[in-house]
């Protein structure tokens, strides 16, 4: 991904049905996350051009299928920062097509192909296995999915597997790069998977998993989406997560959510692990060690349990 321009007490959400007067019980299971992110790591690097990238791009429709029938996989071609072309896969599922008032909940699948943040140099041009910088946000979505199809919501939410986010420009590239990021988010936004989609507001997920994350009011998602953003906020607040969700701006980032928020005028946030006072981005953002012994299910759990509230408060 991108460049810059506590414990968990509560496992059960409780939803109250207003319609019928009863509550009802959704729970995010965060060992369920887990293994959807252990899944991906399996497949190894998830580089566009590799048979990993396809195999992966092959489970993630068929897993989907199983909680929705309503799955379609947006093939698009892209050049990348050095003028290699691209072929990329966008996958998204929707609940509740009926509903007008939707929710759209995004995260990058692929990986990145350069460890170029790495600290030996011999790595800089091996690919990044990607457990928290792709794998982590898709697989907390993959959970919300299955639990989706478990309890109807009553809004209409769709979920966007993002392809080619992570193909920016090497960290050595001395050429002109233009938005060489998130690829398949600007194909998306200018190419929606129904033809005049619209969603209340977006939430972006990118590298929910690591222990220790906090995920501050990034600045891009405040100047397009401060309200939006508040909110989510104040839903961790209420539920006892603000040592995860901490209520301070951080640097604006380019990220998937940019383009959405340009292209697509969906007011979308960015859910990011961002500390300025440890530098910036986790240790293992876009070198080797991005390694599934980084994830913590804690972390999935808190980003997955603010996000069915979310879904089924109508917040």
């Amino acid at each position: 991904m991108l460049k810059r321009a506590g414990s968990v007490t509560a496992l059960m959400l409780f939803i109250p049905l207003l319609s019928c007067g009863q509550t009802a019980r959704v729970e995010f299971d965060a060992a369920s996350a887990y293994d959807f992110v252990k899944k991906q790591v399996e497949f190894g690097p998830r580089v566009p051009g590799t048979p990993a990238h396809s195999a992966c791009a092959e489970w993630f429709a068929k897993t989907l299928k199983q909680w929705t029938p309503d799955v379609i996989v947006q093939e698009f071609k892209a050049k990348a920062f050095d003028g290699r072309p691209l072929e990329g896969r966008n996958i998204v599922a929707s609940f509740n097509t009926d509903a007008k008032d939707r929710i759209l909940l995004c995260a990058h699948w692929d990986s990145r192909p350069f460890a170029d943040q790495d600290p030996d140099p011999a790595n800089h041009y091996r690919p990044v296995i990607g457990a928290n910088d792709g794998a982590s946000g898709a697989g907390v979505l993959l959970e919300v999915a299955r639990c989706l199809s478990l309890m109807k919501p009553a809004v209409g939410v769709d979920i966007l597997l993002l392809d080619l986010e992570d193909f920016g420009e090497h960290a050595n590239w001395r050429g002109s790069a233009r938005d060489s990021w998130g690829l398949g988010s600007q194909h998306w936004a200018k190419n929606p998977h129904r033809p005049g989609y619209r969603a209340r507001f977006g939430v972006l997920l990118d590298m929910v998993g690591a222990s220790g994350a906090v995920f501050p009011m990034e600045g891009t998602s405040m100047y397009f989406a401060q309200a939006e953003m508040r909110k989510i906020w104040e839903t961790a607040r209420t539920l006892g997560l603000s040592r995860y969700f901490i209520e301070e701006e951080a640097d604006p980032l380019i990220d998937d959510h940019l383009y959405i928020n340009q292209y697509a005028g969906i007011p979308t946030v960015d859910i990011i692990d961002y500390d300025g006072d440890r530098g910036g981005f986790p240790a293992a953002w876009h070198t080797v060690g991005d390694t599934l012994d980084k994830i913590d299910v804690n972390t999935l759990r808190a980003v997955g349990t603010v996000l069915l509230a979310l879904i089924y408060q109508g917040k």
